[in-house]
């Protein structure tokens, strides 16, 4: 078992992630995660991160800021990430931004709703795998850390035909959205500016990723 469990949502996630001392583990719908990572945690386990793309919520953050949680917050629950872990990221990440990352369990889409969630938590980003693995690493009295690159900001919001292309099990499916679009064509240009704010964020992504080495900047 490699010394880091990394924790993705997407496929494309799980490739940038997978590393030498990184087993990832892609969860989808997040349904089974929890079981997943019970089934993965080993004795030679050092630590859970939750890795890959998150929506923005503070409206000063762009398209591709990396944001290293130092807080992961959920309902009234809060978890609070290894602080010598995360230093390492912040050190190793230039221009990442440090602060409370919010779990949900459904996309939120709507601008106002990303307003709403970023007022009542003062989270800067939102994702829907954080908060599982900080509840499992809780649990477990292991290490968490948190690298999320927002790609959606919170000016921007996600049409369904965006939200139709995620499969339950990460992947895209092209299908759904080219079947979208021929229902609607007026979603083409939000798609296409959703579309380059993801690129931004992918790259910004494997360059965060690149910079953190085998074992994602663990502490010995």
């Amino acid at each position: 078992m490699a010394a880091v469990i990394g924790v993705v949502g997407l496929a494309f996630e799980a490739r940038i992630a997978a590393g030498q001392d990184t087993h990832v583990i892609c969860s989808g719908d997040g349904l089974t995660l929890p079981t997943a990572l019970a089934c993965a945690i080993a004795g030679d386990c050092r630590g859970l991160v939750s890795f890959g793309v998150a929506g923005g919520l503070e409206p000063k953050l762009h398209a591709g800021t990396c944001v290293v949680g130092s807080v992961i917050t959920s309902g009234t629950t809060r978890f609070m990430t290894d602080w010598n872990w995360s230093r390492n990221l912040l050190q190793a990440i230039p221009s990442a931004v440090y602060g409370a990352i919010v779990g949900i369990s459904a996309p939120i889409a709507q601008t106002e709703a990303k307003r709403a969630l970023h007022v009542s938590t003062g989270a800067l980003a939102v994702d829907m795998e954080s908060h599982v693995v900080a509840s499992v690493a809780a649990a477990r009295a292991l290490p968490m850390a948190a690298v999320r690159v927002i790609t959606d900001s919170a000016s921007r919001e996600l049409r369904p035909v965006a939200l139709a292309a995620m499969r339950a099990n990460g992947t895209i499916d092209v299908a759904a959205v080219i079947r979208s679009m021929m229902k609607d064509p007026s979603e083409l240009p939000m798609l296409l500016r959703t579309a380059l704010d993801a690129a931004f964020g992918l790259a910004a992504l494997l360059r965060c990723r690149q910079f953190l080495g085998p074992s994602f900047g663990l502490p010995d």
